[in-house]
């Protein structure tokens, strides 16, 4: 890939996952924390979703494809970078292969979620509160979802630290050091809404 190419790809690729695809998830994760309000209320929330005007073509430009390119490239850096971690061991090699492996979970995560919920819906199954407390009836995938959610949320938070270095807003070791500490209180206030959200299922 041209230097040209790659720096272009690189920055879209940082870009897409905090907007749209990062605020897709906090907005997804808060729909989904009004289950602890009961039934009623998850379900309102899920009809409100439902009456967006030309929801499919909105899913599709602001998260889908989105999504598709983020995965795509991300697999591509994953697979074409040098990891350092047995060499250095420095707190950022790590992060920067757990953003890898993450990543890759999170792809993971996303098919299966996507094929539960959304190609039900399309088969015409109707996605509500009992709909989602079915899929939680398993075990296993409680655990399942569990991994899932805490990988999405810490390859959110790590890659907006990254986000805010490939776009120069943190240039310096203490700034970045600041953005640790707020991404790492990111990753616990939104896991908790995550996993808090999934326990409201299961009944």
């Amino acid at each position: 890939m041209a230097k040209g190419n790659s720096f272009l790809s690189h920055k879209l690729h940082s870009l897409l996952g905090l907007f749209p695809i990062g605020l897709f998830l906090l907005f997804h994760l808060t729909a989904n924390y009004q289950a602890t309000r009961g039934a009623e209320a998850f379900n309102q929330t899920v009809g409100l979703i439902e009456n967006v005007p030309l929801l499919l073509v909105v899913e599709f430009v602001f998260i889908y494809i989105p999504i598709l390119f983020h995965a795509v490239y991300g697999l591509y850096i994953a697979f074409q970078a040098k990891q350092n971690v047995g060499n250095f061991g420095y707190f950022r090699n790590q992060m920067f292969l757990w953003q890898r492996v993450t990543g890759i979970i999170t792809l993971i995560f996303i098919v299966w979620h996507v094929w539960e919920t959304r190609i039900q819906k399309a088969m015409g199954v109707h996605v509500d509160f009992d709909m989602v407390a079915n899929i939680f009836s398993s075990p296993a995938m409680i655990v399942f979802y569990t991994i899932g959610i805490i990988s999405t949320v810490f390859h959110f938070s790590n890659g907006l630290w990254s986000f805010l270095v490939h776009w120069g807003i943190t240039v310096g070791p203490r700034s970045q050091r600041v953005a640790t500490y707020l991404t790492m209180v990111v990753f616990v206030v939104v896991t908790f809404i995550g996993l808090r959200a999934m326990s409201a299922f299961i009944l």
